[in-house]
């Protein structure tokens, strides 16, 4: 992954671009904590040639995973990174698109870049919490914290 700075005006705008193979959620998680980011978000497009798709059971209290062992277009992929527990989570979801048209998506576990995945990520100078939530289990943002 190469990144750059492209805007400072308290705050920060960098632009993204994984190659071929990279895995982006590793990446951008070692990006974030690397550079201490909290209140950002981000949007990308590019391609994938697998992805491992989350949808989180209720029931169950965790992600179900949603294997596509194919080569995808992302259409849209957006997300947030906030601070939980010291660190910088990042949060993404994502909605690819096979070659036949259909769309699938939901929350972005894993994936492998082929050939590109160009991110905008804004990082505001206000961090957000993640604490964890009683009733799903799953660190959500609190505004109070």
């Amino acid at each position: 992954m190469k990144s750059k700075l492209i805007h400072h005006n308290g705050e920060r705008t960098f632009a993204l671009v994984f190659e071929t193979g990279d895995e982006p959620m590793s990446s951008l998680s070692a990006f974030a904590n690397e550079l201490h980011l909290g209140g950002s978000h981000f949007t990308g497009i590019g391609a994938f040639s697998d992805v491992v798709l989350g949808y989180f059971n209720w029931d169950r209290k965790r992600y179900e995973r949603i294997p596509v062992r194919e080569q995808v277009e992302v259409l849209s992929l957006a997300g947030d990174i906030a601070v939980a527990d010291g660190e910088s989570k990042v949060h993404a979801h994502v909605v690819v698109g096979k070659d036949d048209g259909t769309a699938h998506g939901g929350h972005l576990l894993e994936a492998h870049v082929r050939p590109t995945l160009e991110l905008v990520l804004v990082e505001s100078p206000v961090h957000l919490r993640r604490v964890p939530d009683a009733a799903s289990g799953l660190p959500l943002i609190d505004l109070e914290a």
